[in-house]
């Protein structure tokens, strides 16, 4: 441990602490955030996909305690424990119920510093050291949270720490934008083939297809020669594999449950490419799988390919509104009988062919920035709680990432 690190209460830290309010607001259709807990993610992040909004009247209101600012340090300190996240520029909101934050002061630590640390191990130590046990829920008592102690290096350090740190960050964020944009490239040109039927005049003469030319059917305007069938001609779904969890053995093979990957086992079921959905718990998910998987007994997959490419038909799965076919009860539930018999399109096999080459391309360029996110996550966090307990002191070498996140050779 460094010398120089020293241990001091949070408080000595920032120039604030403040919670939000404790009620709820009338909701609106519009207007500034309503932050809650369901919008910081575990690993760090705010996730305003799904979010709830305060009229713009009542806004002072909610704010009367505190206004988040870009670099608050927001987080939960009720029910669901140890998020934190950063309020970004441009946010516009007002703390939720069991959410606080602190803001730093810059003169005693650096804010991403602090950031980083409430990851740390020692950071968990203290929140379990302190946590409250409820009737209902778990929380730390914010009257106290003054007390709780942090260690810190000298400013100058922590800055080199936060920046190590906030590379690998910005590193992953630019690989899931780039992600986005290559399932979005790939997903328009699926409705633009597929749906809207604006095929390029020259891949119809490279797949040896005439113009298209549009004619009746069952299921609408389609291009003449373009045949209709039933969802079973494309795809064939099949129930996953029972495989109990005293029965795996550590490996690269990604086991599927309804929800997505679930695990890892050293023995797959499914060569790639593969389609999964989910059959019991959750439904309405489809999952492009890129590598031999196990799908459990809990998702469906596609043992047959009868008229199709594998995207096609994925594709085509995905743009079903599976959750309408819910049999089940109690737990919600998909009948691969259900959706077999449902009207489908079947494009010429030659387009397919091709839509599948152009569009895999895509999707596997997708997939290597996939990878290359959990080799930086995973290097990430064997840092982290290295750099911020001091036992990693020499940085050199890391203050500057490859474009992959690799770190430069001597």
């Amino acid at each position: 441990m460094v010398a120089n690190w020293k241990t001091v209460p949070i408080s000595e830290l920032y120039e604030g602490i403040f919670d939000g309010p404790h009620a709820t607001p009338k909701p609106s259709s519009e207007g500034p955030v309503f932050l809650g807990i369901g919008n910081v993610t575990d690993d760090g992040h705010l996730d305003l996909s799904d979010i709830r909004h305060i009229a713009e009247e009542d806004f002072a209101k909610w704010t009367r305690r505190v206004e988040p600012r870009p670099g608050d340090i927001v987080f939960t300190y009720e029910a669901t424990l140890n998020r934190y996240a950063i309020i970004p520029q441009g946010f516009r909101g007002c703390l939720g119920r069991r959410m606080a934050l602190i803001r730093a002061n810059p003169q005693k630590v650096d804010t991403r510093f602090l950031f980083y640390y409430f990851f740390s191990p020692a950071w968990r130590e203290v929140i379990k050291g302190n946590m409250m046990t409820g009737a209902t829920v778990d929380r730390i008592p914010l009257i106290t949270f003054p007390n709780f102690q942090v260690r810190v290096p000298p400013l100058p350090v922590q800055k080199r720490i936060a920046g190590i740190l906030s590379a690998y960050d910005e590193l992953i964020e630019n690989s899931q934008r780039r992600i986005k944009i290559l399932e979005a490239m790939a997903r328009a040109l699926y409705r633009e083939w597929f749906v809207h039927f604006h095929v390029p005049a020259q891949v119809l003469t490279k797949a040896g297809l005439p113009p298209i030319q549009l004619t009746n059917s069952p299921l609408g305007p389609i291009p003449r020669g373009w045949e209709v069938g039933r969802l079973e001609d494309v795809l064939v779904l099949q129930r996953g594999f029972d495989l109990p969890k005293a029965e795996r053995v550590d490996g690269n093979v990604p086991i599927f449950a309804a929800t997505g990957v679930t695990g890892f086992h050293n023995e797959a079921k499914v060569k790639a490419p593969g389609i999964v959905t989910g059959r019991s718990g959750t439904i309405g998910d489809v999952i492009y799988v890129q590598e031999d998987f196990w799908p459990l007994n809990t998702s469906l997959w596609v043992k047959e390919f009868p008229k199709s490419e594998p995207l096609y038909a994925y594709y085509l799965l995905a743009s079903l509104d599976l959750g309408q076919f819910n049999s089940g009860a109690a737990v919600p539930t998909l009948n691969r009988n259900d959706i077999h018999g449902l009207g489908a399109l079947i494009p010429p096999h030659s387009l397919q062919r091709r839509f599948q080459q152009v569009a895999g391309v895509m999707l596997r360029q997708a997939r290597t920035h996939d990878l290359q996110i959990q080799n930086l996550r995973q290097t990430r966090d064997l840092l982290l709680p290295r750099l911020l307990s001091g036992q990693l002191t020499e940085f050199s070498g890391l203050d500057e990432l490859g474009p992959s996140g690799e770190m430069p050779h001597a």
